[in-house]
């Protein structure tokens, strides 16, 4: 086929996902769905487009979760994630594996599935997905601690899951020893973490001091350190996701030239990166194949979102504090997405028996699944009353010099019932680097002077110095839960 038309068939593709995105966000549901209808249309039962190659679809996947981790990183905010990483961490393993344990068991009881299946069905079902979490999550308004658990999560667990599917794929259970598995796992885990803190921490010091000839050389750089840590951490042998997520998690975070636009530049990437995964995932799956697992989606996957997620978030959130309405929207909120059916083409690439019907089930339980969790997150999260309004956010201004002035821009939304209402200005005593800056009211906006009355449904854009924005955060906080005698009643806004 020519090149020319090659061209015109790949933008118009993309321009349709484009398209999916913005009904797929009306609706509350992740991209994915729409990225993998497109592919399933595009396939042989649809246009015709016959793609049956599962090693290449492997290998594609691994590069797209790749790229999908480090935007990630690139895009979590440290400061919100901070709290919430020994509960992610606990979610990413010892959840991992009550998850593995639970679906494993109801394959083989339920399903007749021999043990290694039913141990492969188990663990590429056991990650939540990053891009399927964050296409969520980022428009809820929970605590800043709830997202970040979730954040963390899914950034946490492919790495752990990744080793144990393709050990259960290459081995046929004989010839590797148990007792081995969790020292490679450890080891896998602590060296990829090694290989991304280190590449991260060089990269820091080298782009803060190097004075690259052009800004969008910035983002290039980010991202291939990034995408680098992977290469390098897989060399010996280690987590390659570990270092990848860990090293952008780094370089997020730190005051690096250009910080906005390198977040443009990742999430562009992402997008692009999801859409091809998708679509390619769609391609892959048969058409003829998926109802027959309509029934057996629907029994394994009602294990796993109503018993397995349930169960490794109540164990492995004990002792850290977290309430049970909280343990109840953590259980809904683990999305599946690509993440599972990427792992299921390894099986497919190493000739597992069963493995074609594992993809089958696996993607058709992807999909049924998610449409049930995404929609209903928002009013299940403002049901069991864990949602916070008026919390402030970053905003990201290209073309500013945010990064060399060390400050940063925040807007904040004031809920009608919000204690802030009433509230002067002066009357926040907010820090001296810290300043409401402008205020949108009624479609309109003005500078506001020290006695401006705040009102329910103001927007504010605070500009604070980097090293006050906490504080600010927090006074903000304080006033919205208690008004402006906050401290009197000992509220700090923590």
């Amino acid at each position: 086929m020519r090149l020319d038309l090659w061209l015109l068939i790949g933008a118009a593709l993309v321009l349709s996902a484009i398209l999916a995105v913005r009904l797929s966000h009306r609706l509350g549901l992740p991209s994915l769905l729409a990225y993998l209808g497109l592919g399933l249309l595009i396939g042989e039962s649809g246009f015709g487009i016959n793609f049956d190659n599962a090693e290449l679809a492997q290998t594609l996947g691994w590069a797209a979760l790749v790229i999908i981790l480090v935007e990630g990183g690139l895009t979590t905010s440290w400061r919100n994630v901070k709290p919430a990483v020994p509960v992610s961490l606990a979610l990413a393993t010892v959840g991992i594996v009550i998850s593995i344990v639970v679906v494993a068991a109801a394959g083989h009881w339920l399903l007749s599935l021999d043990w290694r299946l039913a141990l492969l069905l188990g663990a590429v079902l056991a990650p939540t997905d990053a891009a399927a979490v964050f296409s969520v999550l980022r428009r809820l308004p929970i605590p800043h601690r709830l997202a970040g658990i979730l954040e963390a999560e899914s950034g946490f667990n492919d790495a752990p899951v990744v080793i144990i599917v393709v050990l259960l794929s290459a081995t046929d259970g004989h010839d590797t020893e148990p007792w081995l598995l969790v020292p490679l796992v450890v080891y896998e885990l602590a060296a990829g973490a090694a290989v991304g803190l280190l590449l991260a921490w060089l990269g820091v010091f080298a782009l803060r001091r190097a004075a690259l000839p052009a800004s969008g050389l910035y983002p290039i750089a980010v991202l291939s350190l990034a995408v680098g840590s992977y290469g390098a951490a897989t060399l010996i042998h280690s987590s390659g996701f570990m270092a990848c997520y860990l090293c952008a998690l780094v370089l997020g975070n730190a005051r690096l030239p250009h910080r906005p636009a390198t977040r443009g530049f990742a999430e562009g990437i992402a997008w692009l990166a999801q859409i091809g995964l998708f679509v390619m995932l769609g391609l892959l799956a048969s058409p003829s194949e998926l109802p027959a697992q309509i029934v057996p989606a629907l029994v394994v996957g009602s294990v796993l979102v109503l018993v397995a997620r349930p169960l490794s978030v109540w164990i492995s959130t004990l002792g850290f504090g977290i309430g049970r309405a909280e343990k109840v929207f953590l259980s809904w909120a683990g999305l599946r997405g690509a993440v599972p059916v990427v792992f299921a083409t390894v099986p497919m690439s190493e000739q597992v028996p069963g493995s074609d019907r594992l993809f089958a089930l696996v993607f058709v339980i992807v999909v049924v699944f998610t449409l049930l969790q995404g929609p209903t997150l928002p009013g299940l999260a403002r049901g069991l009353g864990v949602t916070v309004e008026g919390e402030a956010k970053e905003l990201d201004v290209e073309a500013a010099p945010l990064e060399e002035l060390q400050a940063d821009l925040l807007e904040i939304r004031i809920p009608e019932d919000s204690a802030l209402s009433g509230v002067e200005i002066f009357e926040l005593r907010l820090p001296a680097k810290a300043s409401i800056t402008l205020i949108v009211r009624d479609e309109g906006s003005f500078v506001p002077g020290p006695t401006t009355e705040l009102r329910g449904g103001d927007r504010l854009l605070v500009v604070t110095a980097a090293e006050v924005r906490e504080i600010t955060e927090r006074r903000l906080r304080a006033v919205s839960r208690r008004g402006k005698l906050a401290g009197w009643f000992g509220e700090t806004g923590d």
